[in-house]
């Protein structure tokens, strides 16, 4: 019996021991989930509609090396909205047709990423955390797959949930 739970204590060591990291493809509309450099899971994302760039008040995603400063919605019911990070107990109606709305609510859970390239994404008119650059659900789930945000990275409902509960705060995120 000790000789199993030493196997067991092993086994959960390495587990906990494991690099998680995201790569998020502009290019491609996908997020990657990566264990110790190996891809193991894929979503479909939405990056923004106005394109890629660093600035401040440009609705653009920015590009390099962030991580995941804080996760906001642990427990919140799916589809449960969030105004200014606070959360709604409301739930948003899903468009499931590719129907850009005058909306861009935040659905279901937030990643708040912080960049760490000082001068490139973080500090000054650049700052990806002050410019409120989240990993976050959608209501308009009908546009994943193409550029539509206004610069985070939305995905659906049940792909956020499940990718919350896959990682933790500082977990490294690059931006392609």
């Amino acid at each position: 019996m000790k000789s199993l739970f030493i196997v067991i204590t092993i086994f959960l060591t390495i587990i906990s021991n494991a690099s998680v990291s995201i790569d998020i493809e502009i290019s491609s509309q996908r997020l990657l989930l990566k264990e110790d450099g190996k891809l193991i899971r894929s979503f479909p994302i939405s990056s923004s509609a106005y394109g890629e760039g660093q600035v401040e008040n440009s609705l653009k995603t920015p590009y390099g090396k962030h991580i995941i400063k804080t996760k906001i919605g642990t427990d919140v019911e799916k589809n449960n909205f969030f105004v200014s990070r606070e959360h709604i107990l409301q739930e948003a109606t899903i468009i499931h047709e590719p129907v850009d709305s005058e909306d861009d609510f935040i659905t279901s859970r937030i990643m708040w990423l912080e960049g760490q390239e000082e001068g490139f994404n973080k500090g000054g008119s650049v700052d990806s955390f002050k410019r409120y650059i989240y990993i976050h659900g959608t209501h308009e789930e009908g546009l994943i797959g193409q550029k539509a945000s206004h610069g985070c990275i939305r995905m659906f409902n049940h792909d956020v949930i499940e990718l919350y509960d896959l990682v933790s705060e500082d977990t490294v995120v690059n931006i392609l």
